[in-house]
């Protein structure tokens, strides 16, 4: 498998980590959340010589989508969301479209999946994990045999997403990592949506023992 971390620049000051899989025999890939420099991504997938089979987007946030209907366009591959976070994809009022001032995002998904669903690229298998609090219908994605989780903006290292946005909440997002994130295997490394990634060890302290991290 390859795995391509690329820092995509959107409304906000903190860039957005767009991630790219590829199976290396059968050229399938995986495109997670391309929020926007669609000549970017489009660059590796090139560079790659990748056939995109799915655009997956871990939540609805504008800074997650920006580049979603061009890519398609360009390159191909079914838009993944969770069926909760679907139908706000249009709103710009939950998206947040509306509160940066940019121009609105008019996106469908191609289809809605749910916690526990399979997403195979090549012979490696995703399972889709379900993790309300930053938005309801916010998502991770979790291969065991690589040994890694796609974190989207639930989990980032040291902290946790925000919860005073629409459709947030503080103990959703508490009980997502708790109950289902800190249960993985503690060599697991974690890529967030922003900033650095990190690992199921290294973050159960500060969610088991009450310990912030230091570093």
């Amino acid at each position: 498998m390859i795995f391509k971390e690329i820092k995509i620049q959107t409304y906000i000051d903190d860039p957005t980590n767009c991630y790219i899989i590829m199976d290396e025999n059968t050229k399938e890939t995986m495109v997670v959340d391309p929020a926007g420099e669609v000549n970017k991504i489009i660059d590796m997938i090139n560079i790659l010589k990748a056939n995109v089979k799915y655009i997956y987007i871990t939540h609805c946030h504008f800074d997650h989508i920006g580049a979603v209907n061009e890519l398609k366009q360009q390159c191909g591959g079914k838009i993944l969301i969770h069926r909760f976070e679907a139908e706000n994809l249009n709103n710009p009022n939950v998206n947040l479209s509306g509160v940066v001032g940019m121009q609105e995002i008019e996106l469908e998904a191609d289809s809605r999946v749910d916690d526990g669903d399979l997403i195979h690229i090549g012979d490696t298998e995703f399972v889709v994990i379900h993790t309300p609090g930053h938005t309801s219908g916010g998502t991770c994605l979790y291969c065991q045999k690589e040994n890694l989780l796609i974190s989207g903006d639930t989990l980032f290292r040291g902290t946790w997403g925000r919860t005073d946005l629409p459709t947030s909440s503080f103990e959703q997002i508490i009980n997502s990592i708790t109950t289902k994130l800190m249960k993985l295997p503690e060599e697991t490394i974690v890529y967030p949506g922003h900033g650095k990634s990190t690992m199921i060890k290294d973050e159960r302290p500060i969610y088991f023992d009450l310990k912030p991290k230091l570093i």
